[in-house]
């Protein structure tokens, strides 16, 4: 099939599942199939591409064993390990991404769930930034239940992230402290909530073609709002560190055919950015619409929040958060 054909088919209202043939975006070319999913784009999101960062409020001792990750404290990094921040340092990291016109702002924490005291300090800091700044809040903090789901939400925090990572039949190969199934039932209540759900995964952590299909399709199945896209950047200390780096047209067929199955979704480019030409401008004119932006979690990032919009701005995207839209 002519995948431009597809794109005005997805456009025209069909939806991509699991019982089509999936082959179709790994066997077309990449051109056309980019070039698709840059219409898909424009059609469903428009030319605003929002920017997001976030700050990690708790670092390392995690006890859950997931293969890509620095914080884990089944391996041997040398990431950073502190309790949860002072509300002050959070607050001025806040104040500092709004002065920089960045749309959302996300606390994130190490472990498999934030809980007691630590959890009602987020709270508290939550609080204090929605009254006192515009910026859209979001929170990243591990196997939540619906009370805490709850209380964020009353604290003014409009999206949870909370990736699945991988496909169901690879997800036992990349984290066994728990499971596939505990991921999307915390998805389901962030969905129950009402809250924007935020859930991708990584690319590159050994898994088959078929597998990052799977991904796409699970999240459209799940009704996902944003999608975090990330290549794997092998970090010396885990059981990835050998694995080689992904190339641009791994990363941007991966990117342009979620974007065929997600259609109104938010495809945001996350980690890996530095294998892509300009921090992520082709992947740009391949169906995504958003980024994290500024310091990422545990590796470094190449862009800052003022060489990407700058670069968007040269592809005439719009930049402007809606709280400056609004001064």
């Amino acid at each position: 099939m002519n995948m431009l054909d597809l794109a005005q088919e997805i456009m025209d209202g069909r939806r991509i599942t699991r019982e089509d043939d999936l082959s179709i975006f790994l066997n077309c070319d990449l051109k056309e199939l980019c070039e698709g999913a840059d219409r898909i784009r424009a059609y469903f999101i428009g030319d605003k591409v929002e920017l997001c960062s976030i700050i990690n409020g708790r670092s390392g001792r995690c006890p859950e064993d997931c293969k890509y990750c620095a914080q884990s404290a089944h391996h041997h990094t040398d990431c950073e390990i502190y309790d949860f921040l002072p509300e002050e340092t959070i607050v001025e990291a806040c104040r500092l991404n709004e002065s920089e016109g960045v749309d959302r702002f996300s606390i994130v924490t190490a472990g498999r769930a934030l809980t007691g005291e630590e959890f009602d300090k987020a709270i508290h800091a939550f609080e204090t930034m929605h009254r006192e700044c515009r910026i859209d809040l979001c929170a990243s903090m591990g196997f939540l239940d619906e009370e805490q789901l709850h209380r964020l939400h009353e604290a003014g925090v409009t999206s949870y992230h909370h990736n699945i990572e991988t496909s169901r039949r690879n997800f036992p190969n990349i984290c066994t402290t728990h499971t596939y199934d505990q991921k999307i039932e915390t998805l389901k209540k962030v969905k129950a909530e009402g809250m924007c759900a935020c859930s991708g995964g990584i690319i590159g952590m050994g898994e088959t073609w078929e597998d990052r299909l799977d991904m796409a399709v699970s999240l459209a199945e799940l009704g996902i709002d944003s999608i975090p896209i990330n290549a794997l950047m092998p970090i010396k200390g885990t059981p990835l560190e050998n694995l080689p780096q992904l190339t641009e047209d791994e990363i941007l067929r991966t990117i342009a055919f979620f974007r065929y199955i997600n259609p109104e979704a938010n495809i945001r480019l996350a980690a890996g950015r530095a294998l892509l030409t300009n921090d992520g401008e082709t992947a740009f004119q391949s169906g995504a619409s958003a980024t994290i932006t500024g310091n990422m979690l545990t590796t470094a990032a190449c862009a800052t929040i003022r060489s990407d919009r700058q670069m968007l701005k040269q592809l005439n995207r719009d930049v402007t958060p809606e709280y400056w839209k609004k001064l």
